[in-house]
């Protein structure tokens, strides 16, 4: 199975799914650091991460897959959310609040 399929499983197959660096209980960047704060902020303690830094293939793959050069990179339901920036964005205005209601 090549990478983007493997990426497809993973954010079709998981109702929230972050590509990050580290774990959500170590993250290995602030950007990452903020991404789980932000999920917990929003009440998904339990969500599908992938550490992008145990898996060169996946790291280039997902940059390719949602075609945006950075991570963290949130999906929900299947939808490519964003990074770090636009979760801080969507956490102020509330959005990120209703999409969290609507991830199951």
């Amino acid at each position: 199975m090549d990478v983007q399929e493997i990426i497809r499983q993973q954010v079709t197959g998981n109702p929230v799914v972050l590509y990050m660096k580290g774990t959500p209980q170590f993250p290995q960047c602030g950007f990452s650091a903020n991404a789980v704060r932000i999920l917990n902020a929003v009440g998904i303690k339990q969500f599908f991460s992938v550490d992008v830094l145990a898996n060169p293939d996946i790291r280039q793959g997902i940059k390719d897959f949602a075609n945006w050069p950075t991570i963290p990179q949130l999906y929900i339901n299947g939808e490519f959310v964003g990074g770090s920036d636009i979760m801080t964005e969507m956490y102020q205005s509330g959005e990120l609040q209703v999409l969290a209601e609507k991830k199951i």
